[in-house]
């Protein structure tokens, strides 16, 4: 497990020799599945204040020297990921190890209607109780932690970008930040969490939540 410790402010341009950015983007605001017909995995794809949300994300990363692009398995972040692979010409690439940890549930509801209607499984979240809906969290951080190290190893004094999920972002900027619990903070839809990496193995958070380029679309209506 690297050793944790700051490694620098925000930076937006070429970063220096040896050491690499992660950029962690929350997947844009999908739509509500309540149960799917055969009681397979849900897998929204996203709303259409989503898509534009997506937008905004190519608007705001295309001109910051991206050297790869990463995408969950789920067709939620790969819709999202979608403007900014057509606006730098790249393909993501598809790792499992950052999907969420609740992949394999049968239905979907966007975490604030949860939170809106006061459902159980919202309280469970907040309390970082993954262990309610059938989640080992331990294992659950280990390998979003493991998955995206190997990213940051490819990518030496280069910028990832990895479309994924709220509880992998807390999963991996906790693990960063030395926080306890699984869940520890609400990441907005199509936010931007920024990790520097360095090579001896520090890592630092750089900058948690980023939302001035989506902020006009998060309001609810």
């Amino acid at each position: 497990i690297p050793r944790r410790s700051a490694v620098g402010g925000p930076r937006r341009g070429p970063l220096a020799s040896g050491r690499m950015e992660i950029v962690l983007v929350r997947h844009a605001l999908p739509v509500r599945i309540d149960a799917t017909a055969d009681g397979g995995p849900a897998d929204p794809g996203l709303a259409e204040r989503g898509l534009a949300q997506a937008e905004r994300v190519a608007t705001a990363l295309a001109g910051q020297d991206v050297t790869a692009v990463y995408t969950s398995p789920a067709a939620r972040a790969r819709q999202s990921a979608a403007p900014l692979e057509r606006a730098l010409g790249l393909t993501a690439e598809v790792v499992d190890g950052i999907a969420e940890f609740d992949s394999g549930d049968s239905s979907y509801v966007p975490v604030e209607e949860l939170k809106a209607a006061g459902d159980p499984r919202w309280h469970a979240l907040m309390s970082g109780d993954l262990y309610s809906v059938g989640v080992d969290p331990v294992a659950f951080r280990l390998r979003v932690v493991e998955a995206v190290e190997q990213i940051a190893a490819r990518h030496p004094g280069g910028r990832a970008v990895l479309f994924t999920h709220a509880g992998a972002i807390n999963a991996y900027a906790g693990h960063v930040l030395g926080q306890d619990r699984t869940i520890w903070f609400p990441p907005a839809y199509c936010s931007l969490s920024r990790v520097g990496a360095a090579r001896d193995g520090r890592r630092g958070i750089t900058s948690l939540n980023e939302t001035a380029h989506v902020r006009d679309l998060l309001a609810a209506g």
